[in-house]
């Protein structure tokens, strides 16, 4: 049995002066479900767990004038529950309805989530097509950088020895924009991502895509946007054809950035399928007759 320290941060200073102890390898836990697994796995790699369970900054779900605030301790379940994000951000709510079981969603948090960063993570895809940037602490003060930054690659970020994740922050999205998550997975419930897509998308007055970003998970060593398969489909008039074309270059533009492997030949199909599918549930109304 390895003996650690578990200390309880009760605010944000108490955690920073926790975490950056001399001579000690800290570890932030709040729901542990990965902290967990992989102890299981390797051991623990750390002298002192500190507990940022109540730290009230960090269970927070605001907003201002122009964004959302989501403090990295709340966990799936209230995320999924909070009004405003269902009204606001609901494909950021369906990402957390598809995660684990229930006792999972009760228990893990998004910014585990994200922090522990697994190429399968169901957080990361909506909250990149977001554009959600992560507030971090350290010793050193608070810094502010993009998910697409903060995740590097599967289970790599740039955050730093003593540095906590307090929060996320995403610009509200403008009236009549529309949002969709898909998931495919192995089967319908419990089950770790395969693939997966988080578009939001809205169309202008005169009927065409103004705007809308694509992200796929579980596709790619970085979750990133699909910038250029956006690019194609800004300014078109919504249709099938558009929306199949779109999701033959999102497919394209993956088996590019990874090259062919023994699952491409599967993933060709599904991201194809996906994009196709998320852009039609999205927009598939505004296609005029």
């Amino acid at each position: 049995m390895t003996s650690m320290d578990f200390m309880r941060a009760t605010s944000l200073a108490d955690a920073v002066t926790l975490l950056n102890a001399s001579g000690l390898r800290c570890c932030p836990i709040a729901g542990g479900t990965d902290l967990v697994v992989a102890m299981r796995q390797r051991g623990p790699w750390f002298d002192r767990l500190v507990d940022i369970t109540a730290v009230p900054e960090l269970l927070e779900i605001t907003e201002t004038a122009d964004q959302l605030r989501i403090g990295a301790a709340v966990t799936f379940a209230r995320a999924a529950a909070h009004p405003r994000l269902r009204a606001a951000a609901p494909m950021l709510v369906e990402a957390c309805l598809t995660v684990g079981s229930p006792q999972i969603r009760n228990t893990g948090t998004l910014g585990g989530n994200v922090i522990n960063a697994a190429a399968c993570a169901d957080s990361l895809p909506p909250l990149v097509a977001l554009d959600a940037q992560a507030h971090i602490v350290g010793e050193d003060g608070e810094r502010i950088v993009s998910i697409t930054d903060l995740v590097t690659g599967p289970h790599q970020t740039t955050m730093r020895a003593g540095e906590l994740l307090t929060y996320f922050t995403f610009p509200k999205l403008p009236a009549g924009a529309r949002s969709t998550f898909i998931k495919v997975g192995r089967r319908n419930a419990q089950a770790i991502s395969r693939l997966s897509v988080a578009a939001v998308g809205w169309i202008d007055s005169a009927g065409v895509i103004d705007d809308v970003h694509l992200t796929l998970g579980a596709a790619q060593p970085h979750t990133e946007r699909l910038t250029q398969v956006e690019a194609m489909l800004q300014g078109q008039r919504p249709s099938p054809n558009l929306f199949a074309a779109a999701g033959k270059m999102a497919s394209n533009v993956v088996v590019e950035s990874t090259g062919r492997r023994w699952s491409t030949e599967y993933k060709e199909i599904v991201i194809q399928g996906l994009v196709e599918q998320a852009l039609t549930c999205m927009l598939g109304a505004s296609i005029q007759a």
